[in-house]
């Protein structure tokens, strides 16, 4: 799926309109009763959207969850999907309202971890900065930033958390974010911006 994304992402609109083209034709297809056509999409996003929950609930059982919950959901709900946005798009936007719900009523405020890769970190200085790291010195200083990064990240709203989530780590972009969670492409700029500045002051003697 990681494959999915970067396609995408590298490619540019064309890329992505061709995509955004051929869910649209799946949609039809489930709509005229074609199953299969939906697992089709499920495997296309189910990682991504996994990622994406993951790293807002910070648990992979509850993760898995919401993520089947939210394409049980679009399933039983796709005849409400007008296609004005792209699918995916209407996809993450169930997933990110689950797991919003889900976070307001565990009344959660931990943040995801950072154990997938060094992309995963949510400031480009913190990347450059361990770049001028090798071996165990690297390591070390990850596993102190890494402590202190979640100790920031739980400042964090959910709202900044989402923003960062999708911008940060799935490399979204403010229009796609804007769609997805339903506000404006400045809202999701302020938002990053403030996170960052947040991330920043905490983090200043690392960086």
């Amino acid at each position: 799926m990681d494959d999915v994304k970067t396609d995408i992402a590298i490619s540019g609109p064309q890329q992505a309109s061709a995509s955004a083209d051929a869910d649209a034709l799946l949609v039809e297809k489930v709509r005229l009763g074609d199953i299969s056509a939906f697992d089709t999409l499920t495997k296309k996003y189910r990682e991504r959207l996994y990622s994406v929950v993951y790293n807002m609930v910070s648990n992979r059982e509850d993760a898995m969850d919401i993520v089947q919950d939210a394409f049980i959901k679009a399933f039983s709900k796709i005849n409400s999907f007008s296609g004005k946005s792209a699918f995916y798009t209407w996809l993450y936007r169930i997933a990110v309202n689950m797991a919003i719900t889900f976070l307001k009523r565990a009344r959660m405020r931990r943040f995801f971890s950072f154990e997938n890769s060094d992309e995963e970190l949510a400031s480009e200085e913190v990347l450059e900065k361990l770049s001028h790291n090798c071996g165990a010195e690297r390591s070390a200083i990850l596993s102190e930033l890494k402590e202190k990064l979640n100790e920031a990240l739980q400042t964090l709203s959910i709202k900044h958390r989402t923003v960062v989530v999708l911008h940060d780590i799935e490399g979204l972009s403010h229009q796609e974010i804007a769609g997805i969670t339903g506000t404006s492409e400045a809202t999701v700029r302020t938002r990053l911006h403030y996170a960052k500045l947040q991330l920043r002051e905490i983090l200043k003697d690392y960086l």
